[in-house]
C-alpha cells in the first residue's frame, strides 16, 4: 500500500514485550511523535506479545504525517521471497495448535499451488482481461511465496534485511499515523465519541507488518487501467503471501477444484478457509481498484470480523478477535495458551456491526 512519509528526524526507541512471552517490539519513534502516541504503540505491541510466544524481536519505525483523505494510518513492511517448498517446510515445523495441523495438512502437496488469476498480459482471454483463468503451470508465480520479514522471523526463516519508509536502517516495518484526526489514546475506559481508538489502529498496522497482507493488492494496482505500462505476465506476480494460501472463492473451487486459491482482482467474494476452501470462513476485502474498494489485505468491511477490518468508526473500540488470532496462527505465529477474552472481542464486533454505525474512515 502506498505511503507518504515525513522526513526522518531525531528518534527515540522504546521496547514493548509481553512479560513472560518472547515476542518483543523495538519501536523507533520519529521526532514529533507525542508521548501519548508512543505509549499507545507500546501498549499495542504488548497486546500482540500477550497473544503469541514466538521468540523474535520486531523492529518498527513510527511517525506521523498528513495522509490521504480519510486514511487514519498506513504501514509498509519489508518482505522476503521463498520457494513454496521452503515456506511449507517452515510452516510444518512450526505447528503448535490443532488449527495449525488442519491448515498444514490441507496445503497443496508438491512444490507448487494452483490459482485463479486475471488481468495478466498472457491471459487466454486477451491481455489484461478481467476474465479469471486457472493457472497451474508450476512456474514462478505458482512456486513462490513472498512474506513479511516479521512473518519470516516467526517461522524461523532468515529474511533479507531491507529498509522501508522512514526506517533509518534495516527494519520490519514503517508505520505512519495521520495528523488530521482526533485520537483517544486510552481504550480502557471506552473511546470518546468523535475520536478514534489510537491503540486499536496501532494494533491494526502492526498486524499488517506481522503478515496480514495479500499480494492481490499488487495485481490490483498493476493492471492495465489506470496503470501504464501494463498488464504484466502471470509469472511476474511472485507476490503470493502466506495468508493468500487460505484465500478461496466459489469461483476458484469451480475452476480448479479444492485447494485452488483465488488470486483475482475483482468483486467476487473471497473467504478464509483452513481446508482447501471446503469450509467458508470470514470474508476478505477484494481490492481498491477493481474490487470492493478496500485493499485485499483486510477482512471484508462492515462485518465486524476483527482488528484487520479496513475501516474504523469514531467512538469505536477495536479489539483483536478470534478470527484475527486464527489467521495469524495458521501463517506461523504461535498462540499463547490464553486467548483474547471472548467477551471483549464480541463487544467490539457488536459495535462494528450496528446499523447506525457512524461513517467509517479507512485504515491501510
Amino acid at each position: 500500500m502506498k505511503l507518504r512519509f515525513a522526513t526522518l528526524a531525531g528518534a527515540v526507541a522504546l521496547v514493548a514485550s509481553g512479560g513472560s512471552h518472547a515476542l518483543t517490539f523495538n519501536f523507533t519513534f520519529l521526532s514529533g511523535t507525542s508521548a501519548q502516541a508512543q505509549q499507545a504503540f507500546v501498549d499495542a505491541g504488548a497486546r500482540w506479545s500477550s497473544l503469541f510466544t514466538d521468540t523474535v524481536t520486531l523492529d518498527m519505525t513510527v511517525g506521523q504525517a498528513s495522509l490521504g483523505a480519510g486514511v487514519l494510518a498506513s504501514a509498509g513492511s519489508t518482505r522476503s521471497l521463498y520457494t513454496y517448498s521452503q515456506f511449507k517446510t517452515a510452516l510444518t515445523t512450526d505447528q503448535t495448535t490443532a488449527t495449525d495441523s488442519v491448515a498444514v495438512s490441507n496445503l497443496p502437496a508438491g512444490s507448487s499451488f494452483n490459482m485463479l488469476i486475471n488481468r495478466t498480459s498472457d491471459s487466454p482471454s486477451g491481455p489484461g482481461s478481467a476474465t479469471p483463468y486457472f493457472d497451474n503451470n508450476a512456474s514462478a508465480n505458482n512456486t513462490s511465496i513472498r512474506i513479511t520479514n516479521a512473518n519470516a522471523k516467526a517461522l524461523g526463516l532468515t529474511p533479507t534485511l531491507a529498509v522501508t519508509g522512514n526506517c533509518a536502517a534495516a527494519c520490519d516495518a514503517s508505520i505512519t499515523f495521520a495528523t488530521a484526526f482526533t485520537w483517544d489514546y486510552d481504550p480502557t475506559n471506552g473511546i470518546t465519541p468523535g475520536a478514534f481508538d489510537f491503540v486499536g489502529i496501532a494494533k491494526h498496522e502492526i498486524g499488517h507488518a506481522m503478515g496480514f497482507i495479500s499480494g492481490v493488492d499488487i495485481l490490483d494496482i498493476n493492471s492495465p487501467n489506470p496503470i501504464t505500462p501494463g498488464p504484466f505476465a502471470a509469472d511476474q506476480f511472485t507476490f503470493v503471501n502466506s495468508l493468500d494460501l487460505f484465500r478461496f472463492s466459489a469461483a476458484s473451487i469451480a475452476a480448479g477444484g479444492l485447494g485452488t486459491i483465488d488470486w483475482t482482482a475483482n468483486t467476487t467474494a473471497k473467504y478464509f478457509s483452513l481446508n482447501k476452501g471446503a469450509t467458508v470462513g470470514a470474508g476478505f476485502s477484494t481490492g481498491r481498484t477493481f474490487g470492493d474498494g478496500q485493499h485485499a489485505s483486510h477482512w471484508r468491511d462492515s462485518l465486524g470480523i476483527g482488528i484487520m477490518d479496513p475501516t474504523a468508526g469514531q467512538g469505536e473500540l477495536l479489539a483483536i478477535s478470534n478470527n484475527d488470532q486464527m489467521a495469524f496462527d495458521v501463517i506461523g505465529w504461535n498462540l499463547a495458551p490464553i486467548p483474547e477474552p471472548q467477551t471483549y472481542a464480541l463487544f467490539a464486533m457488536g459495535l462494528m456491526g450496528l446499523a447506525w454505525r457512524r461513517r467509517a474512515v479507512r485504515r491501510d
